[in-house]
């Protein structure tokens, strides 16, 4: 994983890690993690709902880059939008969300964060 310094630095598939925060559903693979920002490539099973989950103060950028995305928010959960390939997604901080993969394919994304403290809080779920 590439750590803040003045040079650039390639990051690999096989040097992204897994030991990163986890909310069940779905697999996070960290790529570059500093003080301001994490990126990192998401696999999420076909047909699974990650548990309800929020990133703090940082915003995220969600790119889909392979299957469809649904991510639920708002009032106990009853809003939602559904992504697929080529679109992005902005989740704004402390926005309680969970997402799910509606099809019968693996999902893959590539989410960047922007900000400071806790990258992931896994919740119960959104009040009403």
């Amino acid at each position: 994983m590439a750590k803040s310094t003045s040079e650039i630095h390639l990051i690999r598939p096989e040097e992204r890690t897994t030991e990163t925060t986890q909310t069940s559903g779905m697999t996070r693979e960290a790529a570059i993690a500093s003080a301001g920002m994490w990126a990192g490539f998401v696999r999420t099973a076909p047909r699974m709902s990650s548990g309800w989950h929020h990133h703090g103060e940082q915003e995220t950028s969600i790119y889909v880059l392979r299957g469809r995305l649904r991510l639920e928010f708002g009032s106990g959960g009853g809003a939602s939008v559904d992504a697929r390939e080529g679109d992005f997604l902005h989740v704004p901080p402390a926005a309680i969300h969970r997402e799910s993969n509606p099809t019968d394919e693996e999902a893959h994304i590539v989410v960047v964060r922007a900000g400071t403290g806790p990258a992931v809080v896994n919740v119960d779920g959104p009040a009403e």
